[in-house]
């Protein structure tokens, strides 16, 4: 791998920027991806943490170039990460085989900058370009029932909840989900 991204998108705003995940960035989603307190949030109160090639891997296997993946900065410090993706999961795909169906995930590792709106921004960028810019016809965000904050963040960008799937140790994950049009008629008002 070398030190450049496949992609060269970045979105911002007045406070936030999303920039392409570089090589230089793999230690510090390393350290995110094993903070037990990070992690109960992103992966859930069972995971163990990840090692860094799987880390790697999974941005960078085969099939990644269907996703973009963005490092979150605040005034040039990263904070976090968030992908926008094709969507991978079988019972939306099977739902919606026609549509043009995609993913938004997010992490902010540096948990000084959690309940600042930062997960509401970057989630209004990536919505904006999954919709203008890559032409989606429907985003969803994936999240657990327990993660208060990233479910509000994705409703107060129009989300809502689609589906609630029961998890088989208890719990619920919730399929949020915004379509295109809903999105123009949100834009238009």
């Amino acid at each position: 791998m070398n030190d450049s991204s496949w992609h060269d998108v970045v979105l911002s705003d007045d406070k936030l920027r999303l920039r392409p995940i570089y090589e230089m960035d793999w230690e510090l989603i390393y350290k995110w991806c094993n903070d037990p307190e990070v992690l109960y949030y992103s992966d859930g109160p069972e995971s163990k943490g990840h090692d860094l090639d799987g880390i790697k891997n999974s941005v960078f296997e085969a099939g990644s170039r269907s996703r973009y993946c963005f490092i979150m900065e605040v005034e040039g410090e990263a904070i976090g990460e968030c992908w926008l993706q094709e969507m991978n999961f079988e019972r939306i795909l099977k739902e919606y085989p026609s549509r043009d169906c995609r993913r938004i995930d997010l992490t902010i590792g540096e948990k000084q900058y959690w309940g600042k709106g930062n997960g509401t921004r970057a989630i209004a960028m990536l919505t904006a370009f999954g919709f203008l810019t890559e032409k989606a016809d429907m985003i969803f965000g994936c999240v657990a029932d327990y993660n208060l904050r990233s479910q509000r963040a994705f409703q107060k960008n129009g989300y809502q909840i689609h589906a609630k799937i029961p998890l088989p140790d208890s719990g619920m994950d919730y399929d949020l989900c915004l379509t295109r049009e809903e999105y123009l008629r949100m834009l238009s008002r």
